[in-house]
């Protein structure tokens, strides 16, 4: 796809054939999670949608062809929001695939100094130049994908210096392109090896210095804990999560990926943003979380691409009334894809969604879990002209295609950033 388009800006977009309008969160979301409006055309006004015309009027009356883009009966849906990425390290892991191929596990890879360890060493060896490259380009293939908003991660640093040097590279990358970027501060991905007979001493570190740096310098909007066995104690989270409060910051969890924990109760307890992966979390901890509003981020690109079979209770969660987003989990060792389109097939077959609830998944509930559901996530009067155009009759075949679909054109804040068209 190209990313490099002359500024297409339109007035309007007309011939609609489908428009998926994903609608606001409420506790009777699940009967109807995306509304359609067919034949219909969109009006844009300073990046936001000013009016949708009726159904069965493709063009508005006073449409000037000059001032519209013509969609061609194709689908239009918001454009895509991915919850839960770390596109900040500097190379693959693929002979980490190649041993699980032959068996070995995640956690044993990791134990033999593989795994998180590996991409360490990566990113302290690049400068921010470097690794603000990268992240452009990894920007650029989340938009071939229909993404126009991510959460983003640190984490592969984890000293002072360099989960700083990768969140000041991550802003840098951010001002440059026009995906939309929430940065996280992941301090709390693994105890780093210079701490390994000390991990309290290394939580003081995120306490006492990178937290308070990072919130200063207004390099991230979130902190993340990733609590399991090998990872962080629950008394550790919980004081990460106080410190990251004290200073302003949203909390997230990475949780019960790989066996039940108390995941939920501390998401719950903290008012945690989201909790992401929740494979493990069992009916107790589902309440927890659809009592107290925490964004549910689910990852099954992580269960697959690691061989597991163990997938969240997502059809679960949509009946008991959690919001709920999907992410790919993009990451160099554990899910190195970033298709949206391909979680949307693997939670339809794997966790029992419905496509509708898929897509909600990708553009509401992704706007939930970037605190941005009041401008993002749908296309209603006032949101923000986020846009993609899909060559498909419907939204079932966004999860039918099964990796094998990408918009046609993709707009942010009302201008096309990406096209496979020629304009």
């Amino acid at each position: 796809m190209n990313t490099e388009t002359d500024p297409v800006a339109p007035r309007y977009i007309t011939h609609i054939g489908r428009l998926a309008l994903p609608q606001p969160f409420s506790g009777s979301l699940w009967s109807e999670p995306v509304k359609i409006m067919k034949d219909v055309w969109l009006e844009i006004k300073d990046g936001q949608i000013l009016r949708i015309g009726p159904e069965g009027q493709p063009v508005p009356p006073d449409e000037n062809d000059s001032e519209a883009f013509n969609a061609d009966g194709m689908m239009v849906t918001p454009g895509l929001i991915d919850a839960h990425t770390h596109p900040i390290f500097v190379d693959s892991r693929q002979a980490e695939f190649v041993r699980r191929c032959r068996g070995e596990t995640y956690q044993q890879i990791a134990a033999d100094g593989g795994g998180i360890i590996t991409s360490i060493r990566g990113v302290r060896a690049a400068d921010q130049e470097k690794l603000s490259g990268l992240i452009l380009e990894r920007l650029d293939g989340f938009l071939n994908f229909g993404v126009t908003s991510i959460e983003a991660k640190s984490g592969y640093g984890l000293s002072f210096e360099d989960e700083l040097k990768s969140l000041r590279a991550l802003q840098k990358s951010a001002e440059d392109h026009p995906v939309e970027v929430s940065p996280t501060l992941l301090a709390a991905h693994v105890v780093p090896p210079e701490f390994q007979d000390n991990p309290d001493g290394y939580v003081d570190l995120i306490c006492r210095d990178i937290i308070p740096q990072a919130a200063t310098e207004k390099l991230a909007e979130s902190v993340d804990v990733f609590l399991e066995d090998g990872a962080f104690s629950t008394s550790q989270a919980m004081r990460i999560f106080e410190t990251a409060k004290k200073t302003g910051l949203a909390c997230r969890l990475h949780a019960d990926q790989f066996s039940l924990g108390a995941g939920a109760r501390i998401a719950a307890e903290f008012g945690a943003l989201t909790a992401d992966h929740m494979d493990y979390t069992d009916e107790a901890g589902i309440d927890k979380l659809a009592e107290n509003g925490v964004t549910v981020v689910l990852l099954p690109g992580a269960v697959f691409f690691l061989g597991m079979d163990h997938y969240a209770a997502a059809r679960r969660m949509v009946e008991k009334g959690c919001r709920i987003a999907l992410s790919t989990d993009f990451n160099p060792g554990s899910s190195p894809t970033q298709s949206l389109p391909l979680m949307m097939s693997l939670a339809c077959i794997k966790m029992h969604l419905t496509p509708a609830e898929a897509l909600w998944a990708v553009t509401m509930g992704g706007a939930c879990a970037l605190n941005r559901s009041d401008r993002l996530g749908t296309l209603l009067p006032g949101y923000q002209a986020d846009v993609c155009l899909w060559d498909a009759e419907d939204i079932d075949f966004l999860p039918y295609a099964y990796g094998n679909i990408t918009p046609e054109v993709v707009f942010k804040e009302g201008e096309v950033v990406a096209a496979l068209l020629t304009l």
